[in-house]
């Protein structure tokens, strides 16, 4: 399996005030979907955008040959199907849940624009959350051209770290908080998850990484 992935930064659920939040819940009732649920499909109509209001999301596709090509997990504030806003008539990837009891906000294109009209720094986080996914996704594609798994790893650690990380004065590390499992990890490199516990393994007996379940240290 290869994979291309990208991470989001705009974190739209905070975005929402509770007044105007409560108005949209008060018209669109949540979905909830179950593990290996499919949200949308590719060549579905794209009519909607989504919102995670809690739960993880996988983006991809699928070659001809069969492979899925995982592009993002996506978790809880995050918009995904964003394309249906700038016209596109239909999707051009699948989005599935990857853990039990997600819940989804469907917004349909008009109430988007509506709210987007009505606030101004959600118009720009959904204007800066395309063009972030279109810079991330082509700066990101190069990982797939490093064969070598310790090299995929340490590079997608780069770009971890610079989302979800800080630098820990006291011990001089890099610490790393962030969403996802082996398996999360494994499938936005391209690698299997026993491969890339084997290379973590080596790199914490070199002393180059520690890591817990949430934690990933950069210690050289």
């Amino acid at each position: 399996m290869k994979a291309v992935w990208f991470f989001e930064e705009v974190n739209l659920l905070k975005l929402f005030c509770p007044h105007t939040y409560k108005q949209y819940k008060s018209r669109h009732a949540s979905k909830f979907f179950n593990k290996d649920d499919y949200i949308y499909f590719e060549e579905d109509l794209s009519k909607n955008v989504f919102l995670i209001e809690n739960g993880k999301v996988k983006i991809g596709y699928y070659t001809e040959d069969g492979n899925e090509i995982v592009k993002a997990i996506l978790t809880k504030g995050d918009l995904f199907g964003e394309m249906a806003f700038i016209g596109e008539p239909k999707r051009c990837e699948f989005a599935q849940s990857i853990i039990n009891k997600t819940a989804i906000c469907e917004i349909n294109t008009t109430d988007l624009e509506m709210v987007m009209r009505e606030r101004k720094n959600f118009s720009l986080s959904i204007h800066k959350l395309i063009r972030f996914r279109v810079k991330k996704l082509e700066r990101r594609i190069d990982l797939l051209l490093f064969r070598d798994i310790e090299t995929r790893f340490l590079k997608f650690l780069d770009d971890m770290c610079e989302d979800y990380g800080y630098f820990c004065n006291v011990k001089e590390i890099h610490i790393i908080n962030h969403p996802y499992t082996q398996q999360d990890m494994a499938s936005l490199i391209g690698v299997s998850r026993s491969n890339l516990n084997a290379t973590m393994n080596d790199l914490r007996d070199k002393g180059i990484i520690d890591f817990t379940r949430k934690t990933i240290s950069l210690i050289k």
